[in-house]
């Protein structure tokens, strides 16, 4: 009968030393690594030529690079978490159904876009390794390298400038721990970007479109606790 008990004692030692092992703590650090992709809205921006529409409009295509993450947990629940990546590249596409310039279609630039996000994440206490998460922040977005393709730049394109843009970021994703230190995470996030495209035609200053951009950002990460 004493053997029995010891043996259900230690049993539910063990057990509960597991369930804490799974438990995330004030103070980790966990740095992650994997494929990010930002899928741009796939409505069309309307351009406007001298202020007045022109009937062509514009759209951004999605594009994956390297992601980088880094989490450090206030306490098992409350974790602070920064978003960073190796410059997004994304084509922008040109469409011109009423033949303005005779361009529908064609590739019309290419832009570089950093999207630094700052997170607060809140993880559910699910005592297993499987640890989903909501989270919740601000994003500063970055465009730079703005450039027309050849065949817009002999149609008189030039000087293609994107304003940066502040927004919101709301995710929800999970780690699952493969043991201690390693787990896999897999993220979906909408994060608010508006910019304002301007550029010149034939060396006027009168192109203009509002670009909604407003992604859906996918990730499947590998992390390490430290």
């Amino acid at each position: 009968m004493k053997k029995s008990i010891l043996v259900a004692t230690l049993l539910s030692t063990l057990s509960l030393t597991a369930v804490a092992a799974n438990n995330y703590q004030a103070g980790d650090m966990l740095v992650r690594g994997g494929i990010t992709n930002v899928n741009p809205d796939s409505d069309k921006s309307a351009v406007l030529l001298s202020g007045a529409d022109s009937t062509m409009s514009i759209s951004v295509d999605d594009n994956s690079q390297l992601g980088l993450n880094f989490v450090y947990f206030i306490d098992q629940n409350w974790a602070v978490e920064i978003l960073a990546a190796t410059p997004f590249k994304h084509d922008v596409t040109i469409h011109d159904p009423n033949a303005v310039l005779g361009v529908d279609g064609a590739q019309l630039a290419e832009v570089t876009q950093l999207p630094p996000t700052v997170s607060a994440l809140y993880y559910f206490d699910t005592r297993s390794a499987f640890k989903p998460y909501i989270g919740a922040g601000l994003n500063y977005t970055i465009f730079f390298d703005e450039e027309f393709e050849t065949a817009p730049k002999s149609l008189g394109f030039s000087n293609l400038e994107l304003d940066g843009s502040f927004g919101y970021s709301v995710q929800l994703g999970a780690d699952y721990l493969l043991n201690d230190k390693w787990h896999i995470n897999a993220s979906a996030r909408y994060i608010e970007i508006s910019t304002d495209a301007t550029f010149d035609v034939a060396g006027d200053n009168i192109g203009k479109a509002k670009v909604d951009v407003d992604p859906i950002v996918l990730s499947l990460m590998v992390g390490y606790k430290f």
